[in-house]
């Protein structure tokens, strides 16, 4: 019972002495399932020559890049339990009844490949693989009931008579606790016993790890550490030994030569060095998700990434900037910092804060955090200044000594901004408070300062303060409001002498935002364009040539010189330092920005308090920074780059590339360019994801690329990690992608090259196609060209012939019509000579009647005068004979093809005969055919009826009818 007591005892004061924290928190981040899409629980951590870590989840392997995660299931969808990565990079894991190892195929997409095959079919129930070990590429697996050596493809099974408890390995050299016989190891092919201490007979141990050049430190589940020294167990007694009982060691390792991490069930991870001393602790409290850690890694850089019961947290304890959080229970605003009598005082907007400095180490970040409020400094502490070794505060509410724990008061309204000695020499004598209403002068007499009250002659709040380093009666002064003043006080120093303000028509470059400060034994001004300094020669203010032309244009707002001469600043809440021990290029110094602070500090009330390379402290709105400028310097890493994916854009995205360049079935950093990818050209939408393993400038690391053959230029730079290419044409293209953490810090040029395939509509072959339609068609054309112009010539000459006709028609038809002109003329030329005929006729008829009468009535003689008309009559006769042997010449000549045509058909046609049918086609009548024939009626009917059986007409055709159309018949 008083052991146990005891016991309690030791754990309630080494749990009160963990409870402790220490002065500067590092960066702690957190991942939960929701952020990393997997299963809640984590079992193991390990990380690649690459930087890409791994984590043993229950819903199979996790892995993440710095931006993205991915889950690998195993093909029994399983938990993995355990990790281990060999020299080629395979990442074997182990699951329930299941183990082998992941490997990325030709597109560097990450496959499992089994190894349970190689075991007989009943040695294939194995539990819950719990741990590997690897040793010259040689892979160890355990389970409670078997142990597995996996060398050249083939599986060796080690099974035990009771349990396999832990396996590892510890200077390449494996070891194994088996229940009841205790630590064997690996020798040559044998398990053989290393240490069967009766406490390793049964306790469980979890973790095997170098101590020394042949001891080993073990970890225990409940009863703590022991140590291993040729093959005697001894233990290893630490401070938090109470702890370790109480809440179970899960996991160790050693993250340093001199350092280790003890992960608990529930109470977080302690950081112990060799002598057993608490160096660093991180739970719940300082901002762990769960208290309950199953694996360990210290990663390349050196911090530390957990696998929790519940989740995953990543703690940067080799970061140089850390958080310092006065009083964990409020939001509060840090302005002023000051070592006094080894303790750290911080004042803040919520009063001033003290805590005594502990530990021997030189970063005063890692001394336990133990503080404690100031009595009677409730409010706004604007500033703390320490002269002749005493602490003064200027405080919203005036002016205040502080004395061990408690603020006393030298002074009350009005508030109090800063101090400033007037001399250079100690012990200082005047100090100048510049407070809301003017200045204030402090005395230092008899071993304290006393209030010595107002400066007469100036009423301006005066934040800014400075002292001439030529005239000890000479202050500077700035309000950022108005300008920049030039006091000159009495001798006495109590009242002013002369003021005088200056503005942007005395050089500066504009009127407002001014602030004054101390560099190099300088007085120089912040401005909005740079640092400036008077000039007494020209009675205005000129650009300070200090710092060359880097920070020209640069609007300043704080400067603070560190004991190393380099000058810190800010500039819009961006946190920098120049740095004169560190030349570059032409310049005599370098600039470092500091973009883990960006946005953090207060704006309008920027503080930093340099006390030496190592601890640098700045204000911030969220408590303060600490900052170890050395070791921040010397962790400046060139951030790699990693192209995390390559997916194709469609109806559903397709992974192309998974992150790994394999090349001859080996993983390496660059791409094999001789086998580059192509693709097909309705998928030539293109997604890149990249990141950078530099986990602890994850928020500070920004990305540029650039896709050759589409790009001009490179991206402007910025904290986007993925980019997209819709619709790239047909071609080769490189996309190059780089990070960096600083403006002067990038990372290599990472390249992935690509093939966008022709459409088949534009591939070569189609080409020769096309060309060769192409002269086809050019063929064709001038086929169908020559085809026409043919065509239009046969027209052409159509046109002609027709025209020729036309016009020969034209010229027929001219010519028949003057020869039917002619014919008409003829023909009534024959009309008249037959009317003449006629009328002959008719004169004949008369001559037969005179003639007649004559005869009947009187005797004929030749002197009669009847006797001459009668002779004179037949002359008429003979003539008339005349005419009509003259009419028949002329029907002839104009009817000559009508007689040709008779004579031809009938040839039997006598003279006469063709002279009735000349008569009967003129449509005569037989009286009038009578008369020019001189015959009778009779004889022409008798005429008519011997032509009709001549010509062989029958009764009903009509003769005339008959020979018109012979007339107009053309001749054969």
């Amino acid at each position: 019972m008083i052991k146990t007591l005891i016991f309690l005892l030791a754990l309630f004061v080494a749990g009160n002495s963990m409870a402790q924290e220490l002065l500067g928190t590092p960066k702690i981040v957190n991942y939960t399932n929701e952020v990393y899409k997997g299963g809640i629980q984590n079992w193991d951590v390990k990380q690649d020559r690459g930087g890409i870590l791994y984590f043993g989840n229950n819903e199979g392997l996790l892995t993440f890049d710095g931006r993205y995660w991915n889950l690998h299931r195993l093909p029994n969808f399983t938990a993995v339990r355990s990790l281990g990565i060999d020299s080629r990079r395979r990442i074997y894991v182990g699951g329930q009844d299941e183990f082998g190892y992941f490997f990325p195929d030709a597109q560097g997409i990450l496959r499992y490949h089994s190894l349970l095959y190689l075991l007989p079919e009943d040695l294939r129930k194995l539990a819950d693989i719990w741990d590997i070990s690897i040793v010259k590429d040689e892979v160890f697996f355990r389970s409670n009931n078997a142990v597995l050596h996996y060398k050249n493809d083939v599986i060796k099974y080690y099974k035990t008579a009771t349990t396999w408890l832990h396996l590892g390995e510890v200077n390449g050299k494996v070891f194994a606790q088996v229940r009841e016989k205790g630590l064997l190891l690996f020798d040559q092919g044998i398990w053989t016993p290393y240490c069967a201490d009766t406490v390793l007979k049964q306790a469980s141990i979890t973790s095997i790890m170098p101590f020394g050049k042949d001891s080993i430190l073990i970890s225990t589940l409940k009863r703590g550490l022991f140590i291993i020294s040729k093959g005697k167990l001894t233990s290893f007694e630490t401070e938090f030994d109470p702890v370790l009982f109480n809440d179970r060691i899960f996991f160790a390792s050693q993250i340093s030569s001199g350092q280790y991490a003890i992960g608990t069930t529930s109470g977080g991870i302690y950081i112990m060095n060799r002598e057993g001393q608490v160096v660093q602790k991180y739970n719940y409290r300082e901002g762990l998700q769960n208290n309950n850690v199953r694996g360990i890694l210290l990663d390349k850089h050196k911090n530390v990434w957990l696998a929790l019961d519940d989740g995953i947290s990543y703690i940067a304890i080799n970061s140089a900037i850390k958080n310092i959080f006065p009083d964990r229970t409020k939001q509060i605003t840090s302005y002023a910092f000051r070592k006094h009598n080894q303790s750290i005082y911080i004042g803040t907007s919520n009063g001033l804060y003290r805590s005594a400095i502990t530990g021997n180490s030189a970063d005063i970040s890692y001394s336990v955090s133990n503080f404690q409020e100031v009595k009677n400094t409730k409010g706004q502490v604007w500033g703390l200044n320490e002269f002749n070794n005493q602490l003064l505060m200027a405080h919203e509410e005036g002016t205040f000594l502080i004395n061990n724990n408690v603020a006393v008061p030298m002074f009350s309204l009005p508030g109090t901004w800063m101090f400033e000695s007037l001399e250079n020499i100690f012990p200082v004598t005047d100090v100048i408070a510049g407070t809301y209403t003017g200045l204030q002068k402090l005395a230092y007499s008899n071993g304290r300062f006393g209030n010595m009250g107002k400066v007469e002659g100036i009423k301006e709040t005066l934040r800014f303060i400075v002292a001439d380093n030529n005239n000890p009666d000479l202050i500077w002064a700035s309000h950022p409001y108005h300008g920049v003043y030039r006091i000159l006080l009495k001798p006495d120093h109590k009242s002013i002498l002369n003021v005088k303000m200056f503005t942007d028509v005395d050089g500066l470059p504009f009127k407002l935002y001014n602030y004054v400060y101390r560099i190099k034994n300088r007085v120089v001004v912040a401005t909005t364009k740079g640092v400036y300094e008077f000039d007494s020669n020209k009675n205005r203010f000129v650009r300070v040539s200090l710092f060359g032309k880097l920070l020209d244009d640069t609007p300043i707002q704080y400067l603070k010189e560190d004991n190393d001469g380099n000058v810190w600043f800010v500039s819009n809440k961006r946190v920098g330092v120049i740095d004169f021990s560190r030349p570059s290029g032409k310049s005599n110094f370098s600039i470092f920005y500091m973009p883990e602070l960006d946005g953090k500090v207060v704006g309008g009330f920027e503080s930093i308090y340099a006390l030496d390379d190592k601890n640098i402290f700045i204000g911030a709105n969220k408590g303060a920074y600490h900052i170890n400028y050395s070791k921040y310097i010397r962790n400046i890493t060139r951030p790699n780059i990693v192209l995390g994916a390559v997916k194709l854009q469609g109806k559903s995205d397709s992974l192309v590339f998974g992150g790994y360049f394999v090349k001859n079935n080996a993983i390496t950093e660059r791409q094999d360019v001789s086998h580059i990818p192509s693709f097909n050209n309705e998928l030539n939408s293109i997604h890149f994801e990249f990141s950078s393993t530099l986990f602890e400038q994850d928020k500070n690391l920004t990305f540029s690329y650039q896709l050759v053959g589409f790009d001009d230029h490179w991206s402007v730079w910025s904290d986007k990690s993925e980019k997209d290419y819709t619709n790239l044409p047909a071609g080769c293209y490189t996309f190059n992608v780089k990070a960096r953490s600083h403006i002067n810090n990038e990372s290599k040029v990472l390249s992935y090259v690509f093939e966008v395939k022709h459409a088949w509509y534009d591939t070569w072959w189609m080409k020769i196609i096309y060309i060769l339609l192409t002269a086809l068609a050019i063929k064709v054309l001038i086929k169908w060209q020559k085809a026409k112009h043919q065509k239009a010539q046969h027209r052409m000459s159509y046109l002609h012939q027709l025209e020729l006709d036309r016009n020969e028609k034209e010229i027929i038809r001219l010519q028949n019509e003057k020869l039917e002109a002619e014919v008409n003329y003829k023909n009534k030329e024959l009309s008249t000579m037959t009317m003449h005929l006629l009328q002959r006729g008719k004169v004949l008829a008369k001559i037969k009647e005179v003639i007649s009468a004559v005869v009947k009535n009187h005797d004929i003689t030749d002197s009669s005068t009847s006797f001459r008309h009668l002779i004179r009559l037949i002359k008429d006769v003979e003539r008339k004979d005349q005419e009509l042997d003259h009419l028949s010449v002329h029907f002839s000549h104009v009817n000559t093809d009508f007689f040709n045509k008779l004579k031809s058909r009938y040839p039997e046609l006598s003279q006469n005969d063709l002279k009735f049918c000349a008569y009967l086609s003129m449509n005569l009548s037989t009286k009038e055919m009578a008369q020019l024939m001189n015959v009778t009626i009779k004889a022409v009917e008798v005429g008519r009826y011997r032509l009709r059986k001549k010509l062989q007409l029958k009764p009903e055709t009509n003769l005339y009818e008959f020979l018109n159309e012979i007339s107009k018949t053309k001749m054969i």
